[in-house]
């Protein structure tokens, strides 16, 4: 059984989607604030957290740093659809995914399941060789990149779309074809969720992350990674 933490302040939403994945199969902790949220995570480390961005006492935001300061566990934020600054804060934050209120739990489960189904596929050996770019070194076998001998701090999302962009060097690879292959489902018709990854993947390996050489932008259409 999977377990997630559940940080959410509107006990009415708390109790409802608990009990829509609990039906789900999972086991589900609650917190109803960004301090008691961090704490229940410390005590024992979820397979999965959902986390409000809007909490009474800090923000989802700092959560959400905290978080991936000591840990690469699935983050799933819960936002508001037309806020577009908490969408790709959230984001940028760490968090892999997202989904927007209210909250549909069908929709959400569907997304859990995919996000732990891409923690399963990372934790699976690889028997590919090293791939390297300029200074950066993509290591299967070891789950691991490392920039000029130093490994690099990436969540599993983003290990995955290193991985996608080394497995189809030179190639353009659109949106959607990036969210069907590392989020594991069709295209949404949002960008922001790739395009606040390839952002976050970049600062941590170019050297210039806002002028990049490594993965670069096919204007229109997606990214992809030079030779």
């Amino acid at each position: 059984m999977h377990s997630l933490l559940f940080i959410e302040d509107d006990d009415a939403i708390r109790l409802a989607l608990r009990l829509a994945l609990e039906d789900e199969g999972y086991e589900v902790r609650e917190a109803e604030d960004g301090k008691s949220g961090l704490a229940a995570f410390a005590e024992r480390e979820p397979d999965l957290v959902l986390l409000d961005l809007r909490l009474p006492d800090m923000s989802g935001f700092e959560v959400c740093r905290n978080l991936r300061a000591t840990s690469i566990v699935p983050i799933i934020i819960v936002t508001a659809q037309a806020d577009t600054y908490d969408l790709v804060a959230g984001l940028e934050a760490g968090a892999d995914d997202y989904v927007t209120k209210p909250v549909v739990p069908k929709e959400l489960a569907a997304r859990i399941r995919a996000a732990l189904r891409r923690v399963h596929l990372h934790d699976l050996p690889s028997a590919a060789p090293a791939s390297r770019f300029g200074d950066v070194e993509l290591r299967r076998e070891q789950g691991i990149a490392t920039k000029a001998g130093r490994e690099l701090s990436l969540t599993k999302t983003e290990f995955r779309l290193l991985c996608e962009f080394a497995d189809h060097v030179g190639m353009v690879l659109s949106r959607d074809q990036l969210l069907e292959r590392v989020w594991g489902y069709e295209y949404l018709g949002d960008s922001r969720l790739v395009d606040a990854h390839v952002r976050r993947l970049r600062v941590k390996i170019e050297d210039q992350p806002d002028d990049p050489k490594l993965i670069v932008t096919a204007r229109g259409i997606g990214y992809r990674l030079l030779p």
